[in-house]
Order: structure tokens, then sequence, then C-alpha cells
């Protein structure tokens, strides 16, 4: 095998770990592919370089992405260029795939933020209405340790920023992939970048737009948390409070339909409109969640009742073939499964945010 042809063959399979989230380091990738391709030690030299993974990663990305990717990064820079905004006295830098356009599913949007005090960061998000978490991360490099922060936000796409000191406001910083300065944009640089990028484009009103869209998952926590202090009657739900209920059979319909979203989503919202109205709860729900969730979605909470009479024998016959016509009524029975069993004293059941956290990672997986 010649070494150009054995470096192409490396880069590729190099791209397709890192690409399927196997791997997440480009020297990893590299190490494993190379011993995977020869099964024995090659040549540091011999190796792909960072930058001919990372092509090969955008290939895979428009082959498996198509027109939905180049959507996506369009709307990745605007989202950043709002948070920024908000963000500007700690004079926040866009960096990385968002910012060169090497984006992929799953990818998140990167930002430097300067601050000697991470506190002042997190309550400016606080007030921003944002959910995130704080990362601490020791990180050991040519004889030294250095404890990086990273602020980890959840919203219509992850964030991940990173805290430096604020005299480092001006360093220079060097990119991993390329080994050169690092790309990245101020405010008013990512401004003008966006107006050449896209010129048709209204900056202005597209970013008030963005900032009036509802982020649905920060509504469906602010329904599903008071669940708690709703109990059930003993007989039927020996389990206890609703929300308890509505995480085990979300944990149940994961292990079945893991990669169905509407699915998932009908799972974990279908007794919400307990905290509302408990007499008619499925109503309230419906209410609750109007353009919040898909046609099919809706439909399974609407139905889940129903499901339940049939799986009794107590759903009359025209209900049934009712149900039936419906190209989702295999799913709707797997539902019904789930919330049936799913009412199991003192089982192990994933905790809300790890639920969201699962449903909104397929969202941002595929569309």
């Amino acid at each position: 095998m010649t070494l150009s042809k054995l470096r192409r063959q490396i880069a590729y399979e190099a791209a397709r770990l890192m690409y399927s989230r196997q791997e997440s380091e480009y020297y990893r990738a590299k190490q494993k592919a190379a011993q995977r391709i020869c099964q024995s030690w090659v040549k540091p030299a011999d190796l792909p370089s960072n930058a001919e993974i990372r092509d090969e990663i955008q290939c895979m990305a428009r082959l498996y992405e198509g027109a939905q990717r180049t959507t996506n990064l369009k709307d990745m820079r605007l989202e950043a260029l709002r948070l920024m905004r908000a963000l500007r006295r700690f004079r926040p830098r866009l960096i990385g795939s968002v910012l060169t356009g090497h984006i992929r599913q799953g990818s998140d949007i990167d930002i430097h933020v300067f601050s000697d005090s991470v506190e002042a960061v997190t309550l400016l998000l606080d007030d921003e209405g944002l959910v995130f978490d704080v990362e601490r991360k020791l990180v050991r490099k040519h004889g030294e340790e250095r404890v990086f922060t990273h602020l980890h936000v959840r919203d219509r796409f992850p964030f991940e920023l990173t805290v430096y000191a604020s005299k480092l406001a001006h360093y220079v910083f060097k990119s991993s992939v390329t080994g050169k300065a690092m790309e990245r944009a101020s405010v008013a640089e990512l401004e003008q970048f966006l107006r050449r990028e896209y010129p048709d484009l209204d900056l202005d009103e597209e970013l008030r737009a963005a900032a009036e869209q509802v982020d649905r998952f920060q509504v469906y926590e602010a329904l599903l948390l008071p669940l708690e202090n709703v109990k059930q009657s003993p007989k039927y739900h020996p389990e206890g409070d609703v929300l308890y209920h509505s995480l085990q059979v979300f944990d149940l319909a994961r292990d079945e339909l893991p990669y169905d979203e509407e699915f998932l989503l009908a799972a974990l919202l279908h007794d919400v409109g307990k905290g509302i109205d408990a007499e008619n709860h499925i109503a309230a729900a419906l209410e609750a969640l109007e353009g919040l969730i898909t046609e099919r979605t809706a439909w399974f909470i609407e139905h889940h009742m129903a499901a339940q009479q049939l799986l009794d024998g107590q759903l009359g016959a025209r209900a049934r073939r009712r149900l039936q016509q419906n190209e989702s009524y295999e799913e709707l029975l797997q539902l019904a499964h789930c919330d049936r069993d799913g009412r199991q004293p003192g089982v192990q059941a994933p905790e809300l945010e790890e639920a969201l956290e699962y449903i909104r990672e397929l969202a941002v997986k595929f569309g």
C-alpha cells in the first residue's frame, strides 16, 4: 500500500470515529485508526494531520446531513451572536466550527469569555433565563496542570463557554487543528461576517425573531416539575407522585424506541395536565403544549387513556377501529404498556434533567 493511500485510509477511519462520536480527540482517533488499518505501529510523520481528518469529517457531514447542515450553520451563527450580545461586557469571542463552518451533528457553539469572576458570568446567564452547568476541568500539558472553567448552556443549540482571566482577552490562542492562530470573532466582527456571508439577511429582524422563540424544553421542564407534588390514588399508582411515574414511563419508552423523539416526548409529557386540571388532564395537557409538540406526539397524549381501556378490553369496537386507522397505532399500544408498567414503587428512574437532555440531543442530531 502506498504511503499516500495509507494516509487517506487512516484519515477516513479517524474521521469516522470522530463523526460517530466514538472518539473526541484527534490524537486518539488517528492512533486507533492506524492500529485498525495497519495492525502495527505507524510513524507519526506518516499519520494524517488534524486538518486532513477535519476535512474528511466535513465530507461525511455534507453527505449524511444534507441541506439541514447548511440551515443549522446559519441558525447557530445567529444564536451565537444573540448570546454574545448579552455577554458583551465579558468581551466574548466566537471560535471553532460554527465560525469556520466545520459543523456536524451534535456540534456546540464555542465561545471564549473573559472575566476574573466566573460568578459574574453565571449571574448574567441566570438573568437571561438560561439553563447551564459549570464544569471545572483539570488539564495536564507539558508537565503543567491548569484548571479550565466551562459553562455548558442548554438552549436551542448547545453552547460551551470557556471562561478566561480578563488579562487574556488579547492573548493569541493556537488552534488544535491547524497549529496556527485560532480564528475568532468579536461581536462586531461576527456582525460584519454575517452580513458578508448572508447579504440578503435582515440581521436585526432575524435576531428579534430568534429572541422571541420559546425554548420548548424549558416549557416542558416548567410543566413537569410541579408534578412531583401531585399525588395519585395508591390503588392505581402505588409508585407515588406523577413526576416519578412519568420518568418511569419515559425510561421504559426509551428501551422500546430510543430514537423516536415524538414517542419519547409523549411518554414523558402524557400526564402534565394533572398539574393543571386533574379532572380533565388530557385537554389541559394539549392546551398547555399547543405549538410545542408535533401532531403525532399530541395524538399519543390525546389517546393514551383510550389505549388503557383497549388493553383492559373496555374500548368499543368503533373507537378501536378509529385508533387502528392511525399509522402510529402500534406505538400507541407500546406507550400504553409503558404507562401501565411505570408504576413500580422504589425502582430507579432517570432524573428529569437527564430525560430532557436525552430528548434535546435527539432533536439536535436529527433536526
